[in-house]
């Protein structure tokens, strides 16, 4: 349960294959998002799960299968689109525009018809999530510690008034106490109402932190189900605890 209502399921991914050239990086993977569901995709390097998220939000095409926001089959959309509907996609790197301020990048993640017409009430929203990007709103992105360039693109995605977050390695090369305070961010804007999709490595803060999760491994889904009985099943335990 969600704020006392039922979930319903907010993404769905149907068997979906993907290629690069005659490559092929996913194998009929499936998975589903709810409403109110913080969800992690978690798995070796080069497991697929970037690649996931890429074709969810428009980036990639599927060779196979069916993506479904809402209800509505968004397999062949593009990015711009997804956006509109309300999927936000945080990259690995996070791909600021580093020339430009704190403030003119979170306005850039709110281009669309519908954040425009909330541009005020979110960019309030972000500066009460993270405090010191509204003390740095007129400083330039690429003076920013790591993990305050994590907090400004996860708040550029905001910017864009998302159902649908998907967040991919928001921890990669960053402390341990700043990885803390991201999950703690990351757990209001789930109780604010928007549904995370993260890829992580780290599978014991994954499990941790999510109601459910899917283990890719070699593009294909192997392990799925909720976080706290995928923790203590004796496969993961082997294959990424060392236990």
């Amino acid at each position: 349960m969600a704020g006392g209502q039922p979930r319903t399921t907010l993404l769905k991914v149907s068997e979906i294959d993907i290629l690069y050239g005659s490559f092929q990086a996913l194998w009929g993977v499936s998975l589903e998002v709810r409403t109110g569901e913080m969800v992690a995709l978690v798995g070796a390097n080069s497991s697929g799960k970037s690649t996931l998220l890429n074709a969810i939000s428009g980036f990639l095409r599927s060779a196979r299968g069916r993506i479904e926001f809402e209800g509505k089959d968004i397999t062949r959309d593009n990015p711009w689109h997804t956006v509109d509907l309300g999927i936000a996609h945080v990259p690995e790197g996070r791909r600021l525009f580093p020339d430009l301020t704190v403030l003119d990048n979170l306005i850039l993640g709110s281009y669309s018809a519908r954040a425009r017409a909330r541009r005020a009430a979110n960019l309030d929203a972000v500066f009460t999530l993270f405090p010191r990007l509204a003390q740095r709103r007129h400083q330039v992105a690429k003076t920013l510690s790591g993990g305050e360039q994590q907090m400004l693109a996860l708040g550029r995605g905001l910017m864009s008034a998302p159902a649908l977050l998907l967040l991919d390695e928001m921890s990669l090369g960053l402390a341990p106490i700043v990885v803390g305070e991201l999950y703690r961010t990351l757990q209001q804007i789930r109780a604010a109402g928007v549904a995370i999709l993260f890829v992580e490595q780290n599978v014991k803060q994954s499990l941790r932190e999510a109601d459910r999760a899917y283990i890719l491994e070699k593009g294909r889904i192997v392990l799925s189900g909720e976080a706290a009985v995928l923790r203590e099943a004796e496969e993961v335990k082997r294959a990424y605890f060392g236990v």
